[in-house]
C-alpha cells in the first residue's frame, strides 16, 4: 500500500541527504544521461544549472528523476521523479523541477508485499492520478 506523503516530507529528506544528487534525464536516442548536480529548492520546486546536454534533454524530454546515494552503507536511496522546464534564471540558464514523486529505496524483500514494489521502498511522494 502506497501513502501519499506531504511535500514537506520530501524537503526534509532533501535536507538530509545533501545539496548534490544525480539528474537523470533521456538522450535522442532513448539512452539516460545522469551528471551530478547542486539542488536548490524554490518554494515547492527544485532548481538544478546543468550544462548544456542535460538541459537540451530536459527541454525536449521533460520526464526527469534525482538521484541522492544512500548517506550509509545499506541505506536508502533517495529517488525524485519530476516534470523539467528549461528557463533563464538570475545565474544563467537553469531547470526548474517539479516534484511528481518521492521514493526512499533499497534492494532487498519487502517486509509487506506491495504490488508496485518489490524492494524496501517507502514513499514519500505519490504522482497524482
Amino acid at each position: 500500500m502506497s501513502i501519499p506523503v506531504e511535500l514537506d516530507r520530501l524537503k526534509e529528506a532533501t535536507d538530509r541527504y545533501g545539496p548534490s544528487a544525480y539528474l537523470l534525464t533521456t538522450g535522442d536516442d532513448g539512452r539516460p544521461h545522469a551528471v551530478a548536480s547542486a539542488v536548490l529548492w524554490d518554494g515547492e520546486r527544485l532548481v538544478v544549472s546543468p550544462g548544456n546536454r542535460t538541459r537540451r534533454n530536459a527541454g525536449e524530454r521533460p520526464l526527469v528523476s534525482l538521484v541522492w546515494p544512500p548517506p550509509e552503507p545499506d541505506g536508502y536511496t533517495l529517488i525524485v521523479d519530476a516534470t523539467a522546464e528549461v528557463a533563464d534564471g538570475p545565474a544563467g540558464p537553469e531547470v526548474i523541477l517539479t516534484p511528481t514523486r518521492g521514493v526512499l529505496h533499497r534492494p532487498g524483500a519487502a517486509p509487506v508485499a506491495r504490488p508496485s514494489c518489490t524492494s524496501d521502498c517507502v514513499p514519500l511522494l505519490e504522482p497524482e492520478r
